[in-house]
Formats: structure tokens, sequence, C-alpha cells
């Protein structure tokens, strides 16, 4: 059955504007940004539940864009990879802050907020003309977690937000998914989070597979020695134990040092399906999360924020990306109280947490040497190297395979000049994989503008990437 919330994407772009344009009457219009932003990755991790993403959902991702800013320029190719690498719900800083100031004034905005976003949720859910239950599932989540944060800080009672299981249009739930934990005082074992362990349990992750994944990264030869050597002295270890033989204390937690764009998080997600593969972990997830994710702006709040960041990752890894900035403020920075609240869950859920901590070497050093518990706690390092210019070359031919374009000769001899370029010239804020995506994105934007001159372009038109796709800057 078709479902009433299906809008057309200038139709989204307005009722999402009066959602915003109310809420920021009293949040302020400084939020802007920060709210698309946030409702931009509700938007993929949303659609990571959908059955598939079409010219629609490109669509109505270009109009989430408040008045006054600048709209999207999403290609479907973009929203589909973007979808896969979705992460998990967090409530957003500005949330918590909102919720604070409700507390102090008597208001209710933050509760506003929470019906606010159901509603959008639900219209983009609709775009193919259906509302999944996997969909209604993530959009309940998101209501209880945002609602979650209203009940800890204090937000006086108000008009709750819709049932998104109301407006489901397909999809009904299995047995597990319809009985287990739908009842209010579920909390976090919801029927969502019930399916998903679940299907955790009977999709245990092959690690055969896995490590095929491992070899088959480009470069970082040294991190592969070390990951193996980490895995092989896992296996002994509970070889050990199991034949009753004295094992010493072993930490699981890591430290990954190295420039951005090296595949940390990627080799991180890796370990994680690893670890669930061997009998470390039980489920393997990764939840990835910086300062923003885990520090709040008023005293208190921290703690709550990072316990539940936490929480969503036991089972599993928790990635903090750039985790030196926890440190970096000073003795009256709430980055402390994060640490803190992050060193007990470590110690209090020891064998259901492994915690990945990743940055730039120096900065790294001096964050681990800024508390005696960071420095206990985490005792093995993985460093990332720089990709030379060969190995971005290969990511960039990967990069095309993977979207349908091809290099012509002179533009192959082009592009692998200068990634060697690129490579000896490059400096600390080198982004190695980064710089090679946003290259590769580049040329799209040039090569279609090329393309779209043409009176007849031909399937090879398409396809092929032409000397002149590259800009002066790339010479």
């Amino acid at each position: 059955m078709p479902t009433p919330w299906k809008r057309s994407p200038e139709e989204i772009h307005k009722s999402y504007v009066s959602n915003t344009e109310a809420f920021y009457r009293v949040a302020g219009r400084g939020i802007a940004p920060q709210l698309d932003e946030f409702a931009v990755k509700c938007a993929l991790q949303l659609w990571s539940r959908a059955g598939s993403i079409t010219q629609s959902h490109v669509d109505a991702l270009n109009q989430i864009y408040s008045r006054g800013r600048k709209p999207g320029l999403w290609l479907l190719w973009e929203l589909t990879g973007a979808v896969c690498r979705a992460g998990d719900f967090l409530p957003p800083l500005f949330f918590w802050n909102v919720a604070d100031r409700d507390v102090r004034s008597g208001a209710d905005s933050s509760r506003v907020f929470v019906r606010m976003m159901t509603n959008i949720l639900l219209y983009l859910a609709a775009v193919d003309d259906d509302v999944t239950f996997a969909e209604a599932q993530f959009i309940t989540e998101c209501t209880d977690k945002l609602t979650a944060v209203c009940d800890s800080a204090g937000v006086r009672p108000s008009k709750p937000a819709l049932n998104p299981n109301d407006y489901v249009t397909s999809g009904e739930p299995s047995f597990t998914e319809k009985y287990a934990g739908n009842s209010a005082s579920a909390g976090a074992a919801s029927g969502a989070e019930a399916a998903v362990q679940t299907q955790a349990e009977q999709e245990k992750p092959d690690l055969e597979s896995l490590m095929a994944e491992l070899n088959g990264l480009i470069g970082l030869d040294r991190v592969k020695k070390d990951v193996k050597s980490l895995i092989n002295l896992i296996k002994v270890h509970k070889l050990r134990e199991e034949n009753g033989l004295p094992v010493a204390p072993m930490s699981l937690h890591l430290v990954f040092m190295g420039n951005p764009g090296t595949g940390k998080t990627t080799v991180a997600r890796l370990l994680g399906g690893i670890y669930a593969a061997i009998g470390i972990l039980k489920t393997g997830q990764l939840v990835e999360v910086d300062r923003s994710g885990l520090v709040a702006g008023y005293v208190g709040q921290t703690a709550l924020k990072t316990r539940e960041v936490i929480n969503s990752a036991l089972g599993g890894v928790l990635f903090i990306d750039e985790a030196y900035s926890l440190a970096s403020g000073g003795e009256n920075d709430f980055g402390r109280e994060a640490i803190e609240t992050l060193l007990k869950a470590m110690e209090d859920h020891r064998d259901e947490l492994v915690v990945i901590v990743a940055g730039y070497d120096e900065p790294m050093e001096d964050f681990l040497s800024s508390n005696p518990g960071l420095e206990s706690r985490f005792n093995k390092y993985i460093h990332f190297s720089d990709y030379n210019g060969e190995e971005l070359m290969a990511m960039f031919e990967i990069h095309c395979k993977k979207n349908g374009y091809k290099l012509s000769e002179e533009s192959t001899e082009k592009a692998g000049a200068l990634f060697r370029k690129l490579y000896e010239e490059r400096d600390e804020n080198f982004g190695n994989g980064r710089e090679v995506r946003n290259r590769f994105e580049n040329m799209v934007v040039r090569q279609s503008n090329r393309v779209a001159a043409l009176a007849s372009p031909t399937k090879e038109d398409l396809m092929t990437f032409l000397p002149e796709d590259f800009t002066d800057e790339d010479e």
C-alpha cells in the first residue's frame, strides 16, 4: 500500500525548512550547519535499512538543507557508498545543549526536536513510496535515544513523537523482532537490537574471509604483520588457558598512529570482525566517534554521553579518532571527564569491549602520557605509514573500476606522475586515501562537464578520463 508520507523533493525541503525554522527560534540559527549535517547523517543511516538506493533518495538528500544553506550535490554512486559506510546513531552535541537550556528555562524545545526529527525521517523513509519495518525500527531507535537525553537532563514531559511502526507499509517483523523487547521498559533491549543480535549470532564472521580482506588492502605491510602477530598471540593465549597453563594478563586495546586516510578505520572494522570470529568479542561491530561524540557542553553531561556511546559498542570495538583532543583542553575541560568514564568502562567491561584510540604520532604520545590509566591500558601500538605514489595510484584505479570509469593511456601516465609527486611533496597534513578520493571526485565533476558539452556522447566517452580532466593544480 502506498504511504501517505510520500513527498516530492521540493515538498521535503519545504517541510524540513518549516520544522527547522521553528526550532531555530528557540535554539538559534547558529546551529543550522550542525543540524543540517545531523539530518544528512540520519538519512544515510536510515537508508542503510532500505532495500535499495534509487535516484529518488538522491533527489531527496540533495534537498535536506535549511534556508540559506548551500544545497547538496550528491550523485547516485556517492550516496550508495555513503549509505554503506553509515555508522551508528548518536544524539548530536547541540541537542544536549538545548536539553540543558530547557531544564534551566522550563521549556520543552528538545522534545519538540524529537517530534520534528521523527516526522522528517518518516518523510525520508517514504521517498521510494515505502516505509519498511527496518526503517521504522531505526526511526524508533533515534526517537528513544533522543528522548533518553531529555529524560536524563530532566526536561519536562511533553507530547510524544509519532510511532513510526504505525506507518509501515512493508517488511513485517519476524517473530523475534515482534516479541523481543518491545515493552516500554525494555530500554536498550528493543526489538530492533534483539534482531541485530540474533542475526550476528547466526552469521558468525568468517576468519578466513576477514583475513583475505585484510591481506587484500593496498600497502599497509607493517600493519598486516602486526595484526597477524596480535591474532597469533591471542590464539596461543586461549590455547594455554584451555590446557590449564598459566597466562599473563593481556590487553586487547590498541593505539593506531598515523596520518589521516591511511586505513585506520578500515583495519579497526576488520579487527572487530576478527575478534568476533575467534571468540574474543560477541558481535565485533565498530562504533566510531571523535571528541564531539563523547564530550558535552555542561557538567555531568559528558559522563552520560560517553556511557551511552560505550554501551552501544559493547560486544565490539569502540574506535576513537583524534583521541588526543580529549586531553588538550586543560584541567577543567570536559574531555578529561570522558577519559575517566572511558577508563572505568574499560575495567567494568574488560571482556566485552575493545577500545582503539587513533591519531597523529606525537599528539597520541602526549595523550597517553597525560593519564597513568591510559598508559597502563594501551600498551600495543600499530603504526600506519603514508601510502607511496604507486599505492596511491593503485587506490585511484580501484575508485575508477568500482565506479565504471577508466583512464586513457595518457591519463594513466599523468595520474601516475601526479600521485608520485603528491607523495614526494607531502607534509604532515597529507590526506593519503582521502586525497585520492578527493582527486577522483573532482575528476568525475570535470569529466561530466566535458562530456555534457558533447553533442552525442558514446558509452566510451561516458567512461573515460582524458588528460584534460585534470586541473592545472594536478599537473
